[in-house]
């Protein structure tokens, strides 16, 4: 089974960056859809950001030009190296992964193995 483990989270000011790593624990990463997610006290939880063998890399539309998502195979962690990061960002941040070539945010949520979560609060 995959274990995934956030880190990266802090508090930032409006206009700073941050980079999240999920790492996995011993499971290669490079035949797995994943993805970046976040959620809101009150909210659902959202897709942020996606990297798969198919269609590459792929974002939310309120991230886009700010959040880059990247993998190290060689590491098995996945980034989300976030800029210019604004209030409307603040969340808990969570990876997924599914062993798939191609995938969407729901199969993620349906079907992915997840981390516990890393905290990101952006003060304005």
């Amino acid at each position: 089974q995959v274990q995934l483990v956030e880190s990266g989270g802090g508090v930032v000011q409006t206009g700073g960056s941050l980079r999240l790593s999920c790492t996995s624990s011993g499971y290669a990463l490079d035949n797995h859809c994943m993805g970046w997610f976040r959620q809101a006290p009150g909210k659902e939880r959202e897709g942020v950001a996606r990297l798969d063998n198919v269609d590459g890399r792929s974002y939310a539309d309120s991230v886009k030009g700010r959040f880059t998502i990247s993998q190290d195979n060689a590491k098995n962690t996945l980034y989300l190296q976030m800029n210019s990061l604004k209030p409307e960002d603040i969340g808990m941040y969570y990876c997924a992964a599914v062993r798939t070539n191609l995938c969407s945010d729901d199969t993620l949520l349906r079907f992915g193995y997840w981390g516990q979560g890393t905290q990101v609060t952006v003060s304005s």
